[in-house]
């Protein structure tokens, strides 16, 4: 798999590091899937997929994310590419230009319907990770 350089940088994690990663998609997870208020949900929903992105990047790539415009985007491509799941990528984009619009744009609101499939869909990716990390 081949990464772009201006996006990743080849770094060795170790066991530790990357279950530390893990471990904070997790907790944001779980924040997401408690807290009533569609906004919150949505956004620990959003986090905990990047940063499990993070962790699968770490693992399988063995590569450490550069904080640089459009590196989000690259996440969730990369995830997309090891999962073997479009979804990743096209969802996780669509969540990524909703949360931009709510950051830049003025807010956007999130509905409850759409911030629990949200919630779902990211279980479920969380999941694929998890078990790719404690294998």
């Amino acid at each position: 798999m081949k990464f772009d350089r201006e996006f990743f940088k080849k770094f060795d994690f170790s066991s530790e590091e990357i279950e530390r990663y893990l471990q904070s998609a997790l907790r944001d997870l779980h924040i997401a899937a408690k807290d009533p208020f569609v906004e919150v949900r949505f956004t620990y929903c959003y986090q905990a997929l990047i940063k499990a992105g993070i962790a699968l990047l770490a693992k399988t790539g063995k590569v450490k994310v550069r904080s640089v415009p459009g590196h989000h985007v690259k996440i969730l491509e990369k995830m997309s590419e090891i999962l073997g799941d479009k979804d990743v990528s096209v969802i996780g984009n669509a969540m990524r230009m909703k949360r931009n619009a709510d950051l830049y744009g003025g807010g956007k609101m999130i509905g409850e319907k759409e911030s629990v499939d949200y919630l779902k869909f990211v279980q479920k990716v969380v999941e694929k990770v998890n078990k790719i990390i404690t294998e």
